[in-house]
């Protein structure tokens, strides 16, 4: 119970705008949740299978690299399968672009949701800053002439208080949103060059075979 009072405190103190804030930090929690569980499911940096199978294959041996490609449960896994059972079909290299375009943009899910509420919940705390100054003020105006300097400290804190509720919403959504971006960006380059590797041969294997 006692946590629930210093958060009902908090919403008291804080207004409408901290309940939109918990709201959004609530929701940033869940998606960035999802993501790390999305990530570490589709196999997402875990590429030594993979690698294991693309340097078998472009040494020329074919076998290897499926028996290597077999063990792997990234998402580029069944491209790379389908490329390397069929690396002459015409247009396949547009097809296998397309599908690997498709994975990385489910990766990329969630991204702009992330990227709003570390843009919003700046602005959204420094609006409750100046609501709760505005208010800060017209009660020093109310009180006339018995000014009492601690009126103007307590609004002041409390108006400051919705600063810092929004920075801490937005600064952890924005370092893990620049960690998937990351990953995500690391990952297009590797699925480019995965599918690079198969679809145009090693000159140097094809003369050695």
């Amino acid at each position: 119970m006692s946590i629930l009072d210093t958060l009902r405190g908090i919403l008291d103190l804080g207004g409408p705008v901290i309940s939109v804030l918990l709201v959004m930090s609530v929701l940033a929690l869940g998606v960035i949740l999802y993501k790390i569980w999305q990530f570490s499911a589709s196999g997402v940096g875990r590429h030594r299978a993979l690698s294991e199978a693309l340097a078998a294959w472009d040494s020329g041996d074919h076998a290897m690299a499926m028996a290597s490609l077999s063990k792997s449960s990234s998402y580029l896994a069944p491209l790379l399968d389908l490329a390397m059972k069929a690396p002459n079909v015409p247009g396949l290299d547009g097809r296998l672009d397309a599908e690997a375009g498709v994975a990385l943009a489910g990766l990329e899910r969630g991204f702009r949701f992330l990227d709003t509420v570390a843009q919003l919940a700046p602005l959204l705390g420094l609006f409750g800053t100046v609501l709760g100054m505005i208010e800060a003020f017209q009660s020093l105006q109310a009180a006339g002439s018995s000014v009492d300097p601690s009126l103007l400290a307590g609004g002041i804190w409390v108006a400051l208080l919705t600063t810092a509720a929004g920075l801490a919403v937005a600064m952890p959504t924005s370092m893990f949103l620049a960690w998937f971006e990351s990953r995500t960006a690391q990952e297009r380059v590797f699925a480019d060059k995965a599918l690079q590797t198969v679809l145009v041969p090693n000159q140097a294997a094809l003369n050695n075979a």
